[in-house]
Order: structure tokens, then sequence, then C-alpha cells
């Protein structure tokens, strides 16, 4: 597959999972009436998907590695594509909670694979732009999916937006397993089973623990014991799940909680925000989705500008300075006296969210070596269905402690005080010389740190063609023809 294909597909992927989520919510009160169903039984529909997804992302990655990007990116997207078609012909809620489950083990296929791919076809000084493009893609799907969902259920009925990303999902699935995989050697190192059970079980309890917060389950104290159990587990197996050199990498390390707390801060600062428009303010639906339109506008526009301004500034200023506008904008959320303070808090926020996820994801993906893409690709995935879990639980528990306001302000403190978190992550890179220069026999800046993995001595910096003009804009340009 080459890298045209390659990106496409990975944006397809991201595409059809972000599309799924959002026009799903949309149509769950129609699903409801239809099928005469529960309030419990259609937050099922929703709660099945996400603890599939959460418990098997990592295994996923890990099978990627193992045995290919694009033969697990295919076979998530036609499992993916074959359990929506069986959710729009579904008899009973009972059948479209168990196929959601099923969609959700296809969707931790699919999803480590779409960066999993990048990583292994892109090199890694080329990566900006290919994360930055699938990024913007997600945001234009974010912002699409409750308009389409919404149109497509009041016209035609809740099971034809299931119908929505059969067609995709199974053409780009067919592809990919058509397409040329470079022959893997052969491994010697069998697959940590009983790893990927324990953090399965770690991770899915954590996230069923989450959300039925404010109740306490039998899943809280089940995940804490399976995450201890697995931590003791990883450092006594000759072969662990995660590779000790992506785990232990303060850089990786740092660029996952800070997408946790992002996302956590922005999903869980909207919950709360549709509350203070519709029930404060008295605004309908409509005007306040109108009104938030500003968050989808600057997410998209984030990710190009974020491949450039990394080029120039490195990760660390990046982040640091764009999970500093994420915070004020739910600052200026929280306590917004009227309709103009709220599109210029939701411009902050889309601005600061679509940044540090372009950045962060960045640092993750091109910071581990090609043979662990997959596993990096489903931690990264990992944090960002975690974070907004997080984020909605923490917002419906603060909403009950104090005033609708309350979980955008303590949400977008708790992004302030994450900034120093962003240290740990590498800083501007070298300069490359200039056509014409001496070469440089200083050594590099200690903030340019080396992906994990790398050969002894290999630059991390992007190197000059031969006298051709290598500004960012001018690498921006050549990725897109490669």
């Amino acid at each position: 597959m080459n890298r045209p294909l390659t990106l496409a597909s990975s944006v397809a992927g991201a595409v059809v999972v972000a599309l799924d989520g959002t026009v799903l919510t949309v149509a769950q009160p129609t699903l409801r009436r239809d099928l005469h169903a529960s309030l419990t039984q259609v937050q099922w529909t929703s709660t099945g998907y996400l603890v599939a997804v959460a418990g098997l992302l990592v295994f996923a990655g890990r099978l990627g590695d193992r045995y290919g990007h694009r033969r697990t990116f295919a076979v998530g997207m036609l499992g993916f594509g074959a359990a929506s078609a069986g959710i729009a012909v579904a008899p009973g809620v009972g059948w479209v909670v168990a196929l959601r489950v099923v969609q959700g083990v296809f969707g931790a296929l699919l999803q480590p694979a779409t960066l999993g791919m990048l990583r292994t076809s892109f090199p890694p000084e080329r990566l900006r732009t290919p994360i930055a493009v699938r990024t913007a893609a997600i945001g234009v799907a974010a912002a699409a999916g409750p308009v389409v969902g919404g149109a497509l259920a009041t016209s035609f009925g809740w099971r034809s937006v299931f119908l929505l990303n059969v067609v995709s999902a199974l053409l780009f699935g067919v592809l990919a397993l058509a397409s040329r995989e470079k022959r893997r050697p052969p491994v010697g190192a069998p697959l940590d089973l009983p790893g990927a059970l324990l953090l399965a079980v770690a991770l899915a309890g954590l996230v069923h623990a989450l959300v039925t917060l404010p109740g306490v389950t039998w899943s809280a104290p089940a995940a804490l014991l399976a995450a201890v159990a697995f931590v003791r587990h990883e450092r006594r197996a000759s072969a662990p799940l995660l590779p000790p050199d992506v785990v232990r990498s303060p850089a990786v390390g740092g660029a996952l909680a800070l997408l946790v707390i992002a996302s956590a801060a922005l999903n869980g600062g909207l919950f709360a925000c549709v509350y203070v428009l519709q029930d404060g303010l008295g605004l309908t639906a409509l005007r306040s989705a109108l009104l938030s339109l500003p968050l989808a506008v600057f997410l998209i526009a984030a990710a190009p500008v974020s491949a450039v301004l990394l080029r120039r500034a490195g990760a660390r200023a990046v982040v640091t300075g764009a999970t500093a506008v994420l915070g004020t904008g739910l600052l200026v959320l929280a306590r917004a006296p009227g309709e103009a303070a709220f599109a210029a808090g939701f411009a902050l926020v889309g601005a600061g969210f679509g940044t540090v996820m372009v950045a962060a994801t960045h640092v993750v993906v091109r910071r581990a070596p090609a043979e662990a893409a997959g596993v990096a690709g489903g931690l990264q995935q990992t944090a960002m269905n975690v974070g907004p879990v997080l984020g909605v639980a923490s917002a419906t528990v603060l909403t009950g402690l104090g005033a609708a306001w309350t979980p955008m302000a303590v949400l977008g403190g708790a992004a302030l005080a994450a900034l120093p978190v962003c240290r740990a992550l590498p800083g501007r890179p070298a300069s490359a010389p200039t056509p014409g220069d001496a070469p440089a026999h200083a050594p590099a800046s200690a903030d340019a740190h080396p992906p994990v993995g790398a050969t002894a001595g290999r630059s991390d910096t992007p190197h000059t063609a031969h006298g051709v003009e290598s500004s960012p804009h001018a690498r921006s340009l050549r990725d897109h023809e490669q």
C-alpha cells in the first residue's frame, strides 16, 4: 500500500470510529422509543462498546506489530462494517447491545492500526503532516456527526444511522486486505496473553467504574487488583506486552498523560456546558450547537498549524502553550457573561485541544520504534478513550456538588495544573544546516532526544535535500508528495 493510500485508509478508519460515536448519541432517544428500551439498556449501547474497546486496544496494537498493521486494520474495518449492518437490522435492544460489544472488539483492532500504518509507512521526520491530516478529519467528523445523525434519524429512523459507515468500512477493509504488506520476519517471543488479559480487565473495569459514577460497583476493586497484578506480571515476563523502551520513556508517558487530561477536560467541560447553555441561558439545542461551532472550526484549523509549530518550536513549547489555551478556554466558559464570551471560550478550547492532540500523538507515535508502532497506537487510543469517560464522570459528580459551571472551572484548573507535565516532552530540535554552511560539530540540544530504539549517532533532525530550501512550509508540501 503506497503512502497516499495508507494515509487515506488511516483517515477513513479514524473517521468511521468518530462518526459512529457522535451519530449514535443523537439517535439514542429514537432508538429507545422504537425498541421500547429502558434508559439503562440504551446507556449500555455506549457502555458496552467503550468497555470492549478500552480493554483490547493495547493487545490489538500488539497483534498489529506481530502480524501486520494492514491485516489487523482490514479485519477491524470489515468486522466493524458487518457489525454496523447487523445493528441496523437488530430485532431488539439486547441484540443492539451485543452487537455494539462486537463492534467494539473490531474497533479495537482498527484504531491502533490507523497510527501503526502511518509509523511504518512514513519516515519519522515526516509524521507531523499525516497525523495533522488525520486529526483534522476527526474534527470534521465530530462536527458533522450530530448534524448528519440527527438528519438521518429524523428522516429515516435510527437504523439508518448505523448504515452510514458500512460502505466505507467495507471498501477500505477490502483495499487493505488486497494490498501487499512487507513480509515480517518470524517472531520468536510468544504473545503475552496473561498480560493482555490482566490489562484488559484493568482497563475495562476502570471504564465501567467511571461510567457508573457516582455509584460504586464491583468493577472498581476488580480494576485495581488487575492493575496491580499486571504491573507485577510485566516486571517478571520475558516478553512483556508493553515494551520497556516504550513505557519507560518520559516523553511517551508525559504525552499520554496530557492526552488523558486534555480529552477529559474537553469532554467533561462540554458535557457541563450544555446544561449551562440550555438550562441557564434558556437556549434551544440547535442554538447551543451553533454557538459551539467555533470549537470545531478552530480544532480543525489547529491541526495543520500544529504541524508547522512542531517543526519550529518543538513539542514541549507547543503542548505547553496549547494546554494553557485549553485551560483558559474552559475558565472563560465557566464564567462567560453572554453568547459572545461563550463563542470565544469555545474557540480557545478547540484551538488548544486540537494542538495538544496533534503534538502529543506525534510524540507517542514517533518515539516508539517501528516494531512497537501498534502498541504505541494502542496506548494513544486508550488515552483518548479513557480521558472522555473520566471527564464526563468527573463533570457528573462535580455538577451534583456545586453550581452548573463548577465542572468547567475545575477541569480548566486541572488542565492548567498539568503544565509541569509538559516538561517531559522533547524540546526544539536542533536546526538543520543551511546549504553552504560548514558542518556543525557541536552536540545537539539535550532536549532533542532521539526516538526510542534509534540507532546510536542517528540524528533526529530532518536533513536538507541537495540545495533545496528546507523551510517548514517546504517540508509540509513535500510531505504530501510522498
